[in-house]
C-alpha cells in the first residue's frame, strides 16, 4: 500500500463521436432553400397585442397605433435634450442666486461700515 500514491486509477474513456442532431445537412440545396428560405427578414416578436421587429439595433413597434416607432424614438431623444437643457438652466439659476446673495451680503457690510463711520464722526 503506497503512502502518497493513488490506488484508484480508472481507465480513460475513449472520446465520443459527435453526431449531428439535425438532418438538414443530408438534404440537397433546393430542399434546404424550401425548408429554410433565402430571406430571413428581421427578427420579430409578439407581446400581447403589439408586434415588434428588431431593425438597426432597436426594437421597433409595428402596431404602435398613430405614432410610429421612429417618431417615438425621436421624441425620446428630444425629451432627453430638453431635460439636459433644463438641468443646465437650473444650475445657472443657482449660480446667479449665489452671486446675488454674495453681493447683498457685501452691500449690507458696506452699509454697516458707513453707519459706524458716521457714528464715530459725530
Amino acid at each position: 500500500m503506497p503512502l502518497f500514491g493513488n490506488t484508484f486509477s480508472p481507465k480513460k474513456t475513449p472520446p465520443r463521436k459527435s453526431a449531428s442532431l439535425s438532418n438538414l445537412h443530408t438534404l440537397d440545396r433546393s430542399t434546404r432553400e424550401i425548408e429554410l428560405g433565402l430571406e430571413y427578414g428581421y427578427p420579430m416578436m409578439n407581446l400581447g397585442s403589439q408586434n415588434f421587429k428588431f431593425e438597426d439595433g432597436q426594437w421597433i413597434s409595428e402596431s404602435g397605433g398613430n405614432v410610429s416607432g421612429k417618431e417615438v424614438q425621436r421624441l425620446k431623444k428630444r425629451n432627453l435634450q430638453l431635460e439636459e437643457e433644463n438641468n443646465l438652466l437650473r444650475l445657472k439659476i443657482e449660480v446667479l442666486l449665489d452671486m446675488l446673495s454674495e453681493s447683498t451680503a457685501e452691500t449690507h457690510l458696506i452699509q454697516k461700515e458707513l453707519e459706524n463711520d458716521e457714528n464715530v464722526n459725530k
